[in-house]
């Protein structure tokens, strides 16, 4: 029982470290223990091609405000 549950979770680690959706969840976990700012959010989201250059100003001037 104890060697299945150890390969149970190396799988998952292997998921989370090798697998774009696993790195993605991984990323929001560190994210809300690291407490992104808005301002990161924003910056990560324009770096991503998520939101354009003049979506990226007008938020930020939101932020910033």
């Amino acid at each position: 029982m104890g060697v299945f549950l150890f390969l149970v979770v190396l799988a998952a680690a292997a998921y989370f470290i090798f697998t774009p959706k696993g790195k993605e969840q991984f990323e929001i976990i560190k994210g809300s223990v690291l407490k992104e700012t808005p301002l990161d959010i924003l910056k990560r989201r324009y770096a991503s091609g998520q939101i354009t250059q003049d979506e990226f100003e007008q938020m930020k001037k939101d932020l910033e405000s």
